[in-house]
């Protein structure tokens, strides 16, 4: 089980069932492919979802803001979470090799600009976590699982986030 920070609003819950195979030759990048990719499944499930207050209230942004996503693989394919959450529109949160560097997109405002540099700074990576993971011991043949709590830097990213948007909230 993964923890990620996506750009956007999410549905709910949902499941990428897309094949996933190599983007334009690369050795690196993935990309949904249904001709050539493998078989890859993604089930999510949204946390939370912090919006961004920044228009006036006349203009509907719905899918600005963060959303925390808890996402479960059925499959194992290279970059399966990146390319699946890209596929669907909500990038993983300074993910630059998948687009969730460009989340400065659709405004203009400097305040806001400085914002989010100063979000990238809070979290200088792609914000995805491995909640838990699992193995069936070799030996004993018992299933293990290991958790781990949500990194310093994604926590502060949420916490920047929910306290920026309620600042804006309340002008």
């Amino acid at each position: 089980i993964y923890l990620a920070i996506t750009e956007g609003k999410t549905d709910p819950a949902g499941t990428i069932n897309r094949p996933i195979g190599r983007a334009d030759q690369s050795l690196i990048l993935r990309q949904v492919d249904p001709d050539k990719g493998d078989p890859a499944c993604t089930h999510y499930l949204q946390k939370c979802w912090h919006p961004k207050t920044f228009y006036p209230a006349t203009l509907s942004v719905p899918q600005d803001g963060l959303s925390l996503v808890q996402l479960q693989l059925e499959t194992g394919r290279t970059h399966q979470i990146r390319a699946h959450m890209k596929h669907i529109g909500h990038p993983l949160f300074n993910d630059e090799r998948y687009g969730g560097n460009e989340i400065l997109r659709g405004t203009q405002f400097s305040k806001y600009k400085q914002f989010i540099q100063n979000c990238f700074a809070v979290c200088p990576r792609q914000a995805l976590h491995a909640r838990t993971l699992g193995f069936i011991h070799p030996r004993s043949g018992q299933e293990m699982y290991f958790t781990s709590e949500l990194p310093a830097d994604m926590t502060a990213l949420l916490e920047r986030w929910r306290s920026y948007t309620a600042h804006r909230d309340m002008e």
